[in-house]
């Protein structure tokens, strides 16, 4: 379980973040929604340590992190953030191993290579195992550096933005990979996403941000309606359900005045 009690998040004046309770359960995907500039990346950052908090506690499964452990707590996390450029002179599959880091040596066991081959495999992208990471597409990018995150076995998942540069097929690729090694791992796992109704399709929990503040947490079914979404993002909308239950969001236009006639 992944608790926070209190969490605010300030830099100067700016509050980012305030007030934030929370208790994130184990084999649970949970994704952030809301506007932008609402906290959703400063939340990440501050859980894998990045960002200082200014008041509150962050616990996972227990143990509470603190400026002192932040080395060994960030080993327990697979995080992805937004920028995925790599400048790196290595192969996909080489990245991918990065993510064995703190138990590599010197040399690479049959195990590490093994181990990420099948990530790249269970994410149809084997083929790119042998290309120089920077030469991939933004979309690669983002499914290597998924392997990479997959591959460090964590006990939670943070990923800003994980489809941000990937096609339908991808998107719902990684999403399902997510969910089923959530749900099987035992993992915490948070992911940020901007599409309402990939969310919606894949959450257990939605964590629903506006202003720095949580507006709304629970089930997709529960927590989507219109006027929540009219409220968060300004624009009308219908809320309808699939033939699954699963509540999706179809944004509405609103007519042009028409011109007067001369």
């Amino acid at each position: 379980m992944l608790e926070l009690h209190d969490l605010t998040l300030r830099i100067g004046e700016l509050t980012l973040v305030e007030g934030l309770n929370l208790s994130l359960q184990a084999g649970q995907l949970h994704v952030i929604i809301g506007p932008n500039g609402t906290g959703k990346t400063s939340l990440l950052r501050a859980l894998f340590g990045e960002l200082p908090l200014t008041h509150g506690t962050v616990r996972l499964h227990g143990s509470a992190m603190t400026p002192h452990n932040l080395p060994s707590w960030r080993q327990s996390i697979g995080y992805m953030p937004q920028n995925t450029q790599l400048d790196l002179d290595l192969s996909a599959l080489e990245v991918v191993v990065l993510g064995r880091l703190q138990r590599l040596s010197m040399r690479l066991s049959d195990d590490d290579l093994g181990a990420a081959l099948e990530a790249l495999q269970a994410l149809d992208i084997a083929h790119l195992a042998d290309r120089p990471v920077h030469t991939l597409s933004g979309g690669q990018r983002q499914m290597v550096l998924f392997a990479q995150v997959l591959l460090r076995q964590p006990k939670l998942m943070l990923l800003d933005e994980p489809v941000s540069a990937l096609d339908l097929k991808h998107q719902m690729q990684l999403m399902e990979h997510l969910q089923m090694q959530t749900a099987a791992q035992g993992w915490v796992s948070v992911a940020v996403l901007h599409d309402l109704n990939l969310a919606a399709q894949f959450a257990d929990q939605m964590i629903v941000l506006g202003d720095g503040r949580l507006q709304a947490f629970g089930p997709p079914a529960q927590v989507l309606s219109r006027d929540l979404i009219h409220q968060l993002y300004h624009v009308p909308v219908d809320v309808l359900h699939d033939q699954q239950g699963q509540p999706y969001v179809r944004t509405l236009r609103t007519p042009h005045l028409a011109p007067a006639s001369a």
